[in-house]
């Protein structure tokens, strides 16, 4: 764990129980280790941004918690259930209470807008036709496409695209939304617009939204806290602040910090000179191929974010 390097007070959550409780998970495939030790707890009405490279394990991180992989070691506890050791059917009922917004929307293009929406109240609930097709105007109402019902996914943006598939993961009125990639293909607008609809609909419903993403404008925009995997370990779980300040740190003062600490802020900051630079440099291509040596190229300095 990185040592704090802010003096703010995070929220006081003594006697609240986590509504997510990793401990001690280990995945692997194969002689591959992804995730090593894993711990995290996520509270409810908080949203939790886990972030890492490309590589650290945060994709696998969420299919363990949402059951599509089986943690090899430790637990993992979604309403206070330990999935791991649920059967399919009893995993099935956990899974009731969250949704997922995937990476690409994951929406049937064989069905319209309206109808993929209505697919999961349909498969699951025993509500009349008239009743699913309030709901379903009311969940596309809270992601602004209630006039696009009657479209196929061809027929719309891929920010449309994802907000739609976000209503289907509203249908059923979930405790918990995770997010994979939420902002992934998307331009500069429609990625903010994205970002102030998870913003809106966290305090609109009360949901805990667990956002996985490598975006750090969006990282910064939606986070409560946020957690760093590197290498398939939790590198750092604090408050937004914390990386704020890590991440705004005048330049004389962090070439004081230890490696870990520097490591985070290079991610945070997008700088091509850094710790993670370097261990990529460890083993360079040339060398692995002839066993020589070349001149590195000159590495640039990054652009800002342009979101705060």
């Amino acid at each position: 764990m990185v040592e704090s390097v802010t003096d703010s007070a995070p929220p006081d959550r003594s006697g609240t129980e986590p509504i997510v409780r990793l401990r001690n998970v280990v995945k692997r495939f194969g002689d591959q280790t992804v995730l090593t030790g894993v711990n995290l707890d996520v509270y409810p009405g908080e949203t939790m941004v886990i972030m890492g490279g490309s590589g650290s394990g945060k994709s696998t991180m969420l299919r363990t918690m949402i059951g599509t992989h089986t943690a090899d070691e430790g637990s993992v506890e979604l309403f206070g259930q330990n999935i791991c050791q649920l059967e399919e059917e009893g995993l099935n009922e956990v899974r009731k209470k969250f949704g997922i917004l995937f990476q690409s929307g994951a929406l049937f293009n064989s069905m319209t807008i309206g109808e993929n929406v209505a697919l999961p109240l349909r498969e699951h609930t025993d509500l009349d036709d008239e009743i699913i097709d309030i709901q379903v105007k009311i969940k596309l109402e809270l992601v602004g496409l209630r006039a696009d019902a009657h479209k196929y996914p061809a027929q719309i943006s891929g920010g449309m695209k994802k907000r739609a598939g976000l209503a289907r993961a509203l249908a059923l009125d979930p405790k918990i939304l995770f997010y994979d990639e939420p902002s992934a293909g998307l331009d500069p607008v429609t990625s903010a617009q994205i970002d102030q609809l998870i913003i809106a609909l966290t305090r609109q419903l009360g949901v805990t939204s667990i956002v996985v993403t490598h975006e750090m404008d969006s990282a910064f925009t939606i986070a409560d806290r946020m957690a760093m995997l590197d290498r398939g370990m939790m590198l750092c779980l604090e408050e937004r602040s914390w990386f704020e300040n890590l991440r705004d740190m005048p330049a004389s003062e962090a070439e004081q910090l230890n490696e870990s600490k520097r490591l985070v802020r290079q991610f945070l900051r997008g700088d091509a000179e850094g710790p993670l630079a370097a261990r990529r440099d460890e083993a360079s291509y040339s060398e692995d191929l002839f066993g020589m040596t070349m001149d590195r190229v000159t590495r640039t300095p990054s652009v800002q974010p342009t979101r705060g």
